[in-house]
């Protein structure tokens, strides 16, 4: 079983700058991607900002040059840095990890991996 926690939503002023963290624990064999999502009221989840293994990354267009993901190997945490929010970033932030626990690499099973959410509210 893996589990992710999700921390450092809340609520800052437009221009501002937010650090979002989810760290997983649990029987975790190899983590192939990590994500953040995004779902703001009524519209669908979207994709924020991704990472693999290899440290490869991608951004929506709408977050370009202003939000960056890292990861920590040896902690298996992902963070995203947020700068320069915009009110139209105010949303239901997910992180979710592509990963094997023990049980499942020895199925070749992929299992995605979805933390509990956190509010980021960007207003004046």
């Amino acid at each position: 079983q893996v589990q992710l926690v999700e921390s450092g939503g809340g609520l800052v002023q437009p221009g501002g700058s937010l650090r979002l963290s989810c760290a997983a624990s649990g029987s975790i064999f190899g983590i192939n991607a990590m994500g953040w999502y995004r779902q703001a009221p009524g519209k669908e989840r979207e994709l924020v900002a991704s990472i693999t293994g290899g440290d490869s990354t991608d951004y929506a267009d709408s977050v370009k040059g202003r939000f960056t993901i890292s990861k920590d190997n040896a902690k298996n945490t992902v963070s995203l840095q947020m700068n320069s929010l915009k009110p139209e970033d105010t949303a239901v932030y997910y992180c979710k990890f592509s990963v094997y626990s023990r049980s499942s690499y020895l199925n070749n099973r992929l299992l995605e991996v979805w933390g509990q959410g956190t509010l980021v509210t960007v207003s004046s």
